[in-house]
């Protein structure tokens, strides 16, 4: 499956960035609880993401050839004082500002580890694009704000995570991933509001084997319709599928399944 060019990686991660940093600075609460990550507040979900894109620039900017802990990556703790937005937005924006950076200048076949295997920069642009984007759509329904993505950007969210779904299951760390396998029911997923040319519909089967999917307009066991970020946001378990503007077509209880099993992200 294509991917988004390096080059929209990087910048998309500045972008995604920006428009958490711009919540912050809406008025939002630091100390709200994240609905969707009610573990965390929102001050905990900004930091959550400034670790990740400082863990990444160590990565990449050292073409790392293994992990490094947490403990070894600067600043990733964040500013000491807390609830202050304004102090966290911009420790926030230095963070992508340092990953965008590794990142252009290792280019995307520059071999760092990572931990599917996939051992490029290249991977690391697309996970931290995805990252960032959906954990500020987390933000967005705190802040009880509108979110937008892209709709290349949520195609590619979409195609990244049955990626990732797939890769778990192959490598068994995760026993939730093992029961999504069958005997070939599927989901379809259609975005009814996606740019002709975009094929922002997919077949996912649970086969025998394990996970199975591709683009495409087929019938299947279960179907999720709806504008594309909100198909994304209902299979990222964001918003609820019964959320304006979706519509399930079929044996729901089996995309209550996936989504269920499918909750380790």
């Amino acid at each position: 499956m294509s991917r988004l060019a390096y080059e929209r990686y990087c910048d998309e991660i500045t972008v995604q960035t920006e428009q958490l940093t711009a919540v912050l600075a809406s008025g939002a609460d630091p100390a709200a609880t994240v609905a969707t990550c009610p573990d965390w507040s929102l001050e905990e979900l900004v930091r959550h993401v400034g670790r990740a894109l400082r863990w990444t620039d160590q990565l990449v900017r050292t073409r790392a050839t293994e992990n490094i802990p947490w403990e070894k990556v600067p600043d990733t703790a964040g500013p000491d004082a807390t609830g202050d937005a304004a102090t966290l937005g911009a420790w926030l924006t230095e963070a992508a500002a340092l990953v965008t950076e590794a990142l252009s200048e290792a280019g995307p076949d520059a071999p760092v580890w990572a931990w599917n295997g996939e051992s490029t920069a290249g991977f690391w642009a697309r996970r931290m694009t995805h990252e960032v984007a959906v954990h500020r759509a987390d933000a967005t329904l705190t802040a009880g704000l509108s979110y937008a993505l892209a709709p290349e950007v949520a195609a590619d969210a979409i195609d990244e995570w049955l990626q990732i779904v797939q890769f778990i299951q192959r490598a068994g760390v995760h026993e939730a991933a093992a029961d999504l396998r069958g005997d070939g029911r599927s989901i379809h997923l259609h975005a009814t509001d996606a740019p002709a040319g975009l094929n922002a519909e997919w077949l996912v089967e649970l086969a025998e084997e394990g996970v199975r999917w591709r683009r495409g307009h087929e019938k299947a066991t279960v179907a999720l319709r709806g504008p594309l970020t909100d198909v994304l946001l209902a299979f990222y378990r964001r918003i609820p599928l019964d959320a304006p503007g979706l519509e399930i077509l079929g044996e729901r209880e089996l995309l209550e399944f996936w989504l269920r099993r499918a909750s380790f992200g």
